[in-house]
């Protein structure tokens, strides 16, 4: 059963006392805020909905019967303050435990400098050294490493830019507080500028009243990309030759470390389900990516020239640099004008200004513009080898370099962008295009033979192609174009979602023939396909689709001219909401084994891309956890991985907390390349009992989800998933265009909908029974010691241990009154599962209550409970009275939305 916990119990260790501080302050501060802007009316009636709700927390009967009473039937203006405020409270409390992750990190290096921070860079070089490794088998091992993640849109997550950039200052603000060299006016100051950020929030918009779309979900990643990536990324080739000079005895500046970090997103070439995302997006996604990354390198070069003052007559500069000088002056127009005559003897003042100038003329697509940023490096490294050369070392060349790492990383690009699209549009055009009405009913086997036979014999579309024809094959046109005008990396993989046989793979290379979107040199199609499995079915066979693929000519000679490597995704989402946390993460898992040992017996360099959300259910979590979790030998030193919704802002909102999420990818890949990670080899009975777990698991769900006809009607009855679906968040739809059954709807707003209601349901679901039927077939000690020896395991028995800590199946009752009388049986076969699932893991971990090894995250659900029951409680009551509308009454629904996103702040997840 779950404990009742004494709001006063709440324990915060000497080491969190300045979290605790920020807390109450904060609370304070967000009081006074409700009573200035809200008056005493809103003040009184929160303050009241947040005492009754501790004391139902505690226990108290009387005082849940009064809260629920209270909450029912008000105003739809009153209930939105009351959400919101509730709402606000959060986003202080989550700033300020993200702010105290950066503090204690800050706190570690001054108080241990000598002992490196676990999971961070030097850690990771200290366990290569102890094992043997030199500073040459460690450089050697950073060519292999490549981390990429790649940014994709959420629909159920839009955190606007303006409450970020918000978040960034009250952030820097809750820092400095600590300055022991603060006077007390200007403490107060530092508080008077975090509520003057606090009352600004108030009074804005929490999400905008018209859909979003590409354009403004493009915008949400530019933020992330422009703001903090690209402000961190030298800092973090900083730290890790730092490291290396410690361990190794070098000196730092004497390193040439490759480019380990690259970043992608699918924003803006996206097009699974979303009509609005076709060729003109992604010439518009790049065209804005390559405005914004050049306005950067523009302003780094004006502090540049800012910086490097030098005189001629102090000190000399390389020839090559003065003859670039004279060259520019007479290539590019006005150069001369460019700077004041004063600066006519600064030469890198004068050598910047033109380079700004060349920028200038390539951000306005103008004659004498870069071509692309290898003649933009040409020139930062002529600056960069002249200061090197005449004693310029300390005087300006480190800051060069950075901006030369930035070029290398962002190129004229900023982001690569991959491009996706589902195997049944393929398939579709294809139909119509060889005017062949069977060909949606053929076999997979069929399909592949007369598309190899079509290629082969490079056979045209035989009819003129309708609209969907047209655009798909001016996505593969706008490919090269895009490459040709912004670079090789501007476009990454032409991912294709659905794939369950290798005819889903060739599908999309006739496509391209048909568009002609060849590579001049080869003369072969210029696309890298990326099929991804995301069914318990597609996971299940990928190794057979691989090998199928890997033993056809054609497809070889494919890879062969596109430099043999071969990208497979992996998908999570789709598998969980078919068979549930366990089978979806076991297929993950195998499907990882069986793609690494197709392309390794076929001799092919190969990705392994995690598609992963952003909550738990749907692969979330930290993002070392994939190469720690993953089968031993498939790590080749490439992490790519999706990065969704809320996850996005908890690892790389702030530019510490970014750092610090590169810093565990690095630790995780260089060690496990390196064999400094233990964990990943199980043993065949801990094979045995992960396998069965699977399958019944899987079985259980099924026939509780899928095989209910009446489920569904459940569903949609005691979660606000017809909320979610008319939310105004995203530009894609919550259902799959055409259809409006179960199987239509889409993994995140499943996922969503659970987490709203505090059911949880897709992160456990389905364990109990699995977990039961294998260890009385194997026995409890065959899951404890997997649990301690087995990574994969004991992260899965951990993560079904969080989602049960923040269900909450007492408020998730409230919801399920919102059902039919004869539906009352489904809460409780729910609450049998839950029940069973935490026996199981709790005797598997040993221990006597959820999260009791983890009191970190007992405290931040303990803290939030509070004031997430009342929200819940409110939404029920205002979901009941908005359906007896028809959900016509915009007044209820503009309260729901509120509702919505304060559950989500209070929870930190949006599926």
């Amino acid at each position: 059963m779950r404990r009742s916990v004494k709001r006063d119990d709440i324990q915060f260790p000497p080491k969190h006392s300045a979290l605790r501080d920020d807390v109450h302050v904060l609370g304070a501060l967000v009081g006074d805020v409700l009573k200035e802007q809200g008056g005493d009316a809103l003040f009184d009636l929160v303050e009241k909905d947040r005492r009754l709700s501790i004391r139902r927390r505690a226990g108290d009967k009387e005082a849940a019967a009064e809260l629920s009473v209270q909450l029912r039937g008000r105003a739809p203006q009153v209930a939105r303050d009351l959400a919101r405020a509730f709402s606000m409270w959060f986003r202080a409390v989550n700033l300020a435990e993200k702010v105290h992750r950066i503090r204690r990190r800050r706190g570690y290096f001054l108080e241990a400098s000598e002992r490196a921070q676990p999971g961070g860079v030097e850690a990771a070089l200290l366990a290569l050294k102890t094992r043997g490794l030199n500073l040459a088998d460690v450089l050697e091992l950073l060519k292999k490493i490549r981390i990429e993640p790649v940014f994709t849109a959420h629909p159920t997550e839009s955190a606007r830019r303006t409450m970020l950039r918000k978040n960034q200052r009250i952030a820097g603000l809750l820092l400095d507080r600590l300055d022991p060299t603060l006077t007390p006016q200007e403490l107060r100051q530092n508080w008077s500028r975090v509520r003057t950020e606090l009352t600004t929030a108030w009074q804005t918009e929490d999400h905008p009243r018209e859909r979003l779309t590409v354009a403004d979900e493009r915008e949400h990643v530019v933020f992330y990309l422009a703001e903090i990536l690209y402000r961190i990324l030298p800092a973090f080739y900083d730290e890790l030759a730092d490291a290396l000079g410690k361990l190794f005895g070098v000196h730092p500046d004497s390193l040439e470390l490759p480019n380990i970090v690259r970043f992608g997103t699918w924003v803006g070439g996206d097009m699974d389900g979303n009509p609005d995302v076709h060729a003109k997006t992604i010439r518009e996604t790049l065209a804005r990516q390559q405005q914004v990354i050049i306005n950067a390198y523009f302003g780094e070069c004006q502090t540049l020239a800012q910086l490097l003052s030098q005189s001629a007559s102090r000190s000399a500069v390389a020839p090559e640099l003065s003859q670039r000088i004279e060259l520019y002056a007479t290539l590019i127009p006005g150069a001369q004008g460019i700077t004041p005559m004063r600066h006519d003897r600064m030469p890198y003042r004068v050598f910047l200004g033109q380079v700004g100038e060349r920028l200038r003329l390539t951000y306005d697509g103008r004659p004498n513009g870069y071509e692309g940023p290898q003649q933009f490096l040409r020139d930062l490294k002529l600056i960069a080898a002249s200061l090197r050369g005449n004693r310029g070392f300390h005087a300006g060349w480190g800051n060069v370099q950075r901006l030369v790492r930035r070029v290398e990383t962002f190129g004229f690009h900023l982001a690569t962008l991959d491009l996706r699209q589902h195997a049944e549009i393929h398939h579709r055009v294809i139909c119509q295009g060889l005017d062949d009405p069977q060909w949606m009913a053929r076999t997979p086997a069929d399909r592949h033979d007369l598309l190899v036979q079509a290629i082969e014999r490079d056979t045209g579309y035989k009819v003129e192609l309708d609209a969907l024809g047209k655009r798909t094959l001016g996505v593969f046109e706008a490919i090269l174009q895009a490459r040709h005008r912004y670079g090789r990396d501007a476009i990454g993989y032409y991912v294709v979602s659905g794939t369950l046989g290798a005819d889903d793979v060739l599908a999309p290379l006739l496509l391209a023939r048909w568009a002609e979107a060849y590579d001049r040199t080869s003369g072969e199609v210029a696309v890298d396909i990326a099929p991804l499995f995301e069914s318990c079915e597609g996971l299940e066979h990928c190794g057979d689709v691989m090998r199928t693929l890997l033993g056809d000519p054609l497809y070889r000679r494919h890879l062969e001219a596109r430099g043999r490597t071969q990208c497979a995704v992996i998908g999570y989402s789709d598998a969980n909401k078919e068979g549930g946390i366990c089978a979806s993460r076991h297929a993950a898992y195998r499907a990882q084994a069986e793609l690494s040992s197709a392309l390794a017996a076929a001799h092919e360099n190969h990705v392994i891309f995690h598609a992963r959300g952003g909550s738990l259910a749907r692969g979330g979590g930290r993002v070392d956890s994939l190469v720690r979790t993953a089968p031993a030998g498939t790590v080749n030193g490439v992490l790519r991985l999706t990065e969704q919704g809320e996850v996005i802002n908890q690892g790389y909102g702030l530019r510490p907390i970014a750092m610090r999420t590169l810093e565990r990818a690095f630790n995780s890949l260089i060690t496990e390349l390196g064999g400094a990670a233990q964990g990943n080899t199980p043993g065949s009975e801990h094979q045995q009992f992960a396998a069965r777990l699977a399958l019944v698991s899987r079985q259980h769900y099924r026939r509780f989800v899928h095989a209910d006809p009446d489920f569904y009607s459940w569903f949609q009855s005691v979660t606000p998933i017809d909320v979610i679906a008319r939310m105004q968040i995203g530009s894609r739809p919550a259902v799959r265009p055409g259809r409006e059954d179960f199987d239509a709807l889409r993994a995140v707003p499943w996922v969503f909908a659970w987490t709203q209601s505090r059911h949880m349901l897709p992160g456990w679901f389905g364990a109990g029974l699995g977990l039961k039927t294998a260890i009385d077939e194997l026995g409890i000690g065959v899951a404890r010691s997997a649990y301690q020896d087995w990574t994969f395991f004991t992260s899965l028995i951990d993560d079904l241990e969080a989602s049960l800590a923040r269900a909450d199946l007492e408020i998730a009752a409230a919801y399920e009154e919102l059902g039919e009388p004869r539906q009352r049986a489904y809460g409780g076969r729910v609450r049998e599962e839950f029940e069973l699932v935490r026996q199981q893991v709790v005797e598997i971990k040993q221990t006597s209550a959820l999260l009791d090894r983890d009191p970190t995250l007992q405290r931040a659900i303990e803290l939030r409970n509070p004031y997430v029951d009342p929200i819940n409680l409110l939404q029920v009551d205002l979901l009941r009275r908005w359906r007896e509308t028809d959900r016509q009454d915009r007044e209820l629904f503009e309260a729901l939305l509120a509702c919505s996103a304060g559950i989500a702040e209070g929870l930190q997840s949006t599926g």
